[in-house]
């Protein structure tokens, strides 16, 4: 074990040097260190300056989030009484900071009087994606270091700032190149030596005084700050602590951020949004994946179509730097995707978060190609062909012939059977699924699928290279519609019952936005086009009786203007058609359903818990892991709401019980499947348990 703090001395400056590996988390133990450790350098009378700096590959990360909600979290000292302790010093003190110096670890440098850095460090407060707020001073002195202009959008959005942004803002008073911590020394012993008065960042009120002056301007652009955040209790609070620097006395505002601080991290969202954090990391820990199972290199992708699904994978692997040929069966079908492509780049310059020299390296990446022959020397191929499994069987047979040994081939189904398309192969150790979800480039979730055969360093490599994409790599095990489509076809199925039952499609959705989806199922079914599950239907001899009536009317949703809404003049606002409502009206009077009202509580209950029902059979079945893949599934591929944590984290809130006795309700009234509860969730209900408890049996 290292020591927490060690005390050097460069001449007449103390160096700090914080040694907590991984990351240098601000735990109790390290606190209790360095508190020790500037008391005895306060004391010194040989020392004429501090500098704090950090061993390893960051400067302090944040607080331990592991220490949430326990005793650890608040002992003395804390994070406050130290950033305190260093305000008061009467010799300068200066934060040497390298990698990252995020939440508490900011708040901490923000207590020196003065930051220096290395040109490749990151600063923020990224707590508001904990469903929190920096708890330590840092929505009242970051406003006072870089203008409450720029400190709120980067407190409610928690985005880091790049240290020659720093700089130029006033966060940091110099970047350098390299030998950080032996120029900090230099500027530390300058700063002794021309004895000025140190003013701590507590007491500086320039920057504050142009929004003070406008209040009304600066509440104007919480608004506009705040638009993206509808449902979240965490950015409100950020914004109002932003505020609260301008309108109340220092210490006042600090007091409010700490109240503001504890409602949240007792509070739900927050409590869910950590869950997600927790989560996140866990779905890395695939069984059967060992250490010694190391990714293969993966230098150059193959993706097969060049339509909307394969573009936007083919621009995944891209924006993540590796080079991508894509195959289509004709020269026209492959220049409409390029030109598809080069269009979606041309918007991201447009909207200046891509310049035209990076747009221009990355079009550079892209191979086109007619010729299966080219993908010979592709370390990975991603299919993106129809979704039909005679199809699927062409390509791999074909791949198979002409991917190089060790090459991994993989299918972007949503629902077919992986281990029978591994098996078109003469190498299914080498195939498993990727499952992209549109628009591919910019939904984060990529659904790994694992097949019987599937070897565990195939699986690992997938893993590593979606991560490097920029996505959230999920393993889950092979059944129809795997995790994500099979429980969204539980949630949608009983849609059309509660159309012909007597609620409309604006009600219906108005509970989902309700809820804190981002929109609703009729509103997502016409932005995708009626006319897909339509097509799907009639290919599986299945019918929806309101959603074909639409089609045939030739209602295909915001493409034709008219689905189960209406668009106005080429607008993507929907509203509400009375012909729609007529038409629900006839079809219930056709199978003779009495119309009634339908409550948001019911609508909720029989789209919801049946989703949840079907997460517990998932888990029961071994096709994912644990709940929190399932939760980190919807996230990230649904829009399911990060306040809520996911559904299955989202159920236990709710609790289990109540959602067998209404499942058990309505399975009575209905017969239906989808509401008979699976013997898990009845189980876990019974006893009291979690989805934990579960996954802890099931190992």
């Amino acid at each position: 074990m290292t020591e927490p703090v060690t005390v050097t001395r460069d001449g007449d400056v103390a160096v700090l040097t914080l040694d907590n590996p991984p990351v240098n988390a601000m735990s109790f133990h390290l606190r209790a260190a360095l508190a020790t450790a500037l008391e005895s350098v306060r004391n010194d009378d040989t020392v004429a300056a501090v500098v704090i700096a950090c061993a390893g590959r960051t400067f302090v990360s944040g607080a331990d989030i592991t220490e949430f909600n326990t005793p650890k979290a608040i002992a003395s000292p804390n994070l406050r009484e130290l950033i305190v302790t260093l305000e008061t010093f009467a010799k300068p003190t200066v934060a040497a900071i390298h990698g990252t110096a995020f939440g508490g670890g900011l708040e901490l440098a923000m207590g020196c009087h003065f930051r220096v850095a290395d040109a490749r460090a990151q600063f923020g407060l990224p707590e508001v994606k904990l469903g929190l707020l920096p708890g330590a001073g840092g929505t009242v002195r970051l406003p006072r270091l870089i203008g409450p202009e720029k400190a709120l959008p980067a407190i409610v959005s928690g985005n880091p700032i790049g240290a020659k942004a720093a700089l130029a803002d006033g966060l940091v008073d110099a970047v350098y190149e390299d030998g950080l911590v032996e120029r900090a020394v230099a500027f530390a012993r300058e700063s002794a030596a021309a004895g000025k008065r140190l003013v701590p960042v507590r007491d500086r009120e320039d920057k504050l005084a142009a929004a003070r002056a406008d209040l009304s301007a600066f509440d104007a652009r919480i608004a506009e700050v705040l638009k993206k955040s509808k449902g979240l209790d965490a950015p409100k609070r950020c914004a109002d602590a932003v505020r609260n620097a301008l309108t109340m006395p220092f210490d006042e505002a600090l007091v409010t951020e700490r109240k503001y601080f504890v409602e949240l991290v007792e509070g739900d969202q927050s409590k869910a949004q950590r869950h997600l954090f927790f989560a996140e990391r866990e779905a890395n820990k695939v069984p059967g994946v060992g250490k010694d199972d190391r990714p293969r290199r993966i230098a150059k992708v193959g993706v097969i179509g060049a339509g909307t699904m394969g573009g936007g994978i083919s621009m995944s692997f891209v924006n993540g730097g590796i080079p991508v040929t894509i195959l289509e069966m004709t020269k026209e079908a492959l220049d409409r995707g390029m030109a598809t492509i080069e269009k979606n780049y041309a918007i991201s310059v447009a909207r200046g978060s891509l310049t035209e020299e990076a747009k221009a390296k990355r079009m550079a990446l892209f191979t086109g190609t007619t010729d299966y022959a080219d993908l010979a020397d592709c370390d990975l191929i991603v299919e993106a062909v129809f979704e039909e499994m005679g199809v699927k069987k062409q390509v791999f047979e074909t791949l198979d012939r002409i991917a190089k040994t060790g090459a991994i081939l993989a299918s972007n189904t949503s629902y077919l059977d992986v281990n029978a398309i591994a098996n078109f192969t003469s190498r299914p150790s080498d195939v498993l699924g990727m499952h992209f979800f549109s628009p591919a480039n910019v939904m984060k979730l990529l659904e790994i699928v694992r097949g019987e055969k599937t070897a565990p360093d195939v699986l690992a490599t997938a893993i590593a290279v979606g991560r490097q994409i920029a996505k959230v790599p999920v393993v889950v095990g092979v059944c129809h519609g795997f995790v994500g489509n099979r429980m969204l076809s539980a949630r949608s199925a009983e849609l059309e019952d509660l159309l012909l039952e007597g609620a409309l499609p604006e009600q219906v959705d108005r509970v989902f936005t309700d809820f804190g989806w981002p929109m609703g199922p009729f509103a997502m079914g016409d932005l995708a086009g009626l006319d897909i599950g339509w097509r799907n239907r009639k290919s599986l001899g299945r019918t929806a009786a309101i959603a074909d009536a639409l089609c045939e009317a030739g209602r295909y949703g915001q493409k034709t203007g008219k689905g189960f809404y209406i668009y106005e003049a080429g607008a993507r606002t929907p509203k509400p058609d009375a012909e729609v409502t007529a038409l629900i009206e006839a079809k219930s009077a056709e199978r003779g359903i009495g119309r009634r009202s339908v409550s948001a509580e019911e609508i909720t209950e029989r789209t919801m818990y049946p989703m949840v029902n079907e997460g517990a059979k998932i888990l029961e079945e071994g096709i994912a892991t644990r709940a929190s893949d399932i939760d980190i599934v919807w996230i990230n591929g649904y829009g399911f709401p990060v306040g809520k944590g996911g559904p299955m984290f989202w159920a236990e809130l709710v609790g289990l019980q109540k959602i067998v006795d209404r499942l058990d309700y309505w399975f009575g009234r209905t017969g239906k499947d989808i509401y008979k509860p699976s013997p898990l969730l009845r189980t876990l209900a019974a006893s009291g348990g979690s989805f934990a408890d579960a996954r802890k049996a099931a190992a």
